[in-house]
């Protein structure tokens, strides 16, 4: 039985929207180890290459519980573990970020095309609006949006693209389908970066797996750990009795 529980990041922020989930884990799981694992530089690298090296960097038969694109990588990897893996949490990730054929419920191409091109020309300019998108919907969003915009660190930007192209890379569909341990997918409900709508569609890829909305902001991580980390306690001891 894993007592162990690996929290993966989401882009261009850094781990420090982690932490406060993760003290909350740990205040709640005393018994369990609570870690919280960068994600690689991504420069030159596609998706399954960065998999990969997760798959490297992380104990095995621990759980997987990810923001954003940390949330994508983490159910990706999952999968590939199959048995090796306790089970997968993800926080506003979707099956796919970047809508695509047979799953539309995503950020449309041109909406990612011109993002990605923004943080191309000005970086730091993309990850502020990011951050801005981020927060939009939370009870005190200026609060939060400030209190995100405070980690772009400039001198740390030469992965955001290629953090970007990941992303946009990343097709989950099939992992969700085939990944035969617990698995539980958070949506949040005014998220401007994942659909909620998105979650009607993840039963269909695998009636097993959880899906639920909780919580307001794409970073509720942030602004909401506490409610978070309760209903991921209960799925992780919901798992251990199974």
């Amino acid at each position: 039985m894993s007592k162990q529980i690996v929290l993966l990041p989401g882009w261009g922020l850094g781990v420090v929207p982690m932490q406060a989930l993760a003290a909350e884990l740990n205040v709640a799981l005393p018994s369990f180890t609570v870690q919280i694992q960068a994600l690689p530089d991504m420069t030159g690298k596609d998706a399954m290459t960065v998999i990969q090296q997760l798959d490297q960097q992380l104990p095995n038969d621990c759980w997987l519980l990810g923001w954003s694109l940390g949330g994508m990588l983490a159910t990706a990897l999952a999968a590939q573990r199959q048995s090796a893996c306790a089970g997968v949490i993800s926080y506003a990730s979707n099956a796919c970020f970047v809508a695509r054929e047979h799953w539309p419920l995503a950020m449309p191409v041109d909406t990612f095309t011109e993002f990605r091109a923004l943080c191309s020309n000005d970086p730091a300019a993309g990850l502020k609006r990011f951050a801005l998108l981020c927060s939009q919907g939370a009870e005190q969003a200026r609060q939060l949006s400030r209190q995100l915009q405070a980690l772009v660190q400039v001198d740390e930007l030469a992965g955001v693209l290629a953090g970007l192209d990941v992303l946009a890379e990343l097709d989950n569909r099939s992992a969700i389908r085939t990944f035969a341990g617990p698995q539980l997918h958070l949506f949040a409900e005014a998220d401007a970066l994942v659909p909620v709508a998105a979650a009607a569609l993840l039963p269909e890829l695998n009636p097993q797996a959880t899906v639920e909305v909780l919580g307001q902001s794409h970073a509720s991580v942030v602004a909401e750990p506490q409610m978070l980390a309760q209903r991921i306690v209960a799925f992780i001891k919901e798992g251990q009795h199974a």
